[in-house]
């Protein structure tokens, strides 16, 4: 598996996937989401345990993610007819829009280094793009414990501000607090970082 997709293209696929909102099977591709952020989530198979618990938390907060933009898509290496029945019969799955892909020949887990290639599945990688298409952010578990979508969006948030602004963010940010004008005081707070933040506003 490759170390990091951070500062890399998304990789370019094509794969079936069942549309939870529609109900219906369609194909998707890596080019769908040019020129939008976007998430590509990974988790390791249908009919598990924490995988619906994450997938269903995505889900409970698709309003938010939709208010920044950002499009999401979960994948597994199951079947499309998988992750249709898995959808019916979970209940925390009901009321499902995202879309899941079916990355059955496990091409696209790999392109982006999250495949366990003894197990034919993949690892919880979650990864942010850029409308340019340059992942940002990725996160990568093994398949015990579920991860954080409130931090995600926060993560979001400050990447969209970050990137829009040319501003970096401190630990925690969120919008309303204190970024760091590193472009135009960079000699000034170099060592100094304290002097324009304190710990205590950070943690707040």
């Amino acid at each position: 598996m490759s170390s990091t997709m951070v500062r890399r293209e998304m990789p370019a696929f094509t794969m079936d996937a069942f549309d939870a909102k529609t109900g219906h099977f369609k194909t998707v591709t890596s080019e769908d989401y040019k020129g939008k952020w976007t998430v590509v989530c990974f988790y390791p198979a249908d009919f598990t345990f924490v995988c619906p618990t994450e997938i269903a938390a995505m889900n409970a907060k698709a309003d938010e993610f939709a208010k920044l933009g950002v499009e999401i898509l979960a994948v597994s290496t199951d079947t499309k007819f998988s992750h249709k029945r898995f959808v019916e019969t979970e209940p925390l799955l009901k009321g499902l829009v995202l879309t899941i892909g079916s990355d059955t020949n496990q091409e696209v887990s790999r392109a982006f280094g999250v495949l366990i290639e003894e197990e034919g599945v993949a690892l919880r990688g979650r990864f942010l793009f850029t409308p340019e298409g340059i992942c940002v952010a990725q996160e990568v578990q093994a398949d015990s414990v579920g991860r954080n979508v409130n931090e995600f969006l926060r993560q979001i948030e400050a990447w969209q501000h970050a990137t829009k602004t040319g501003e970096v963010c401190p630990a925690n940010w969120r919008p309303g607090k204190k970024t760091l004008p590193v472009r135009t005081e960079a000699e000034k707070m170099a060592g100094h970082v304290g002097d324009y933040v304190t710990l205590e506003e950070i943690l707040s």
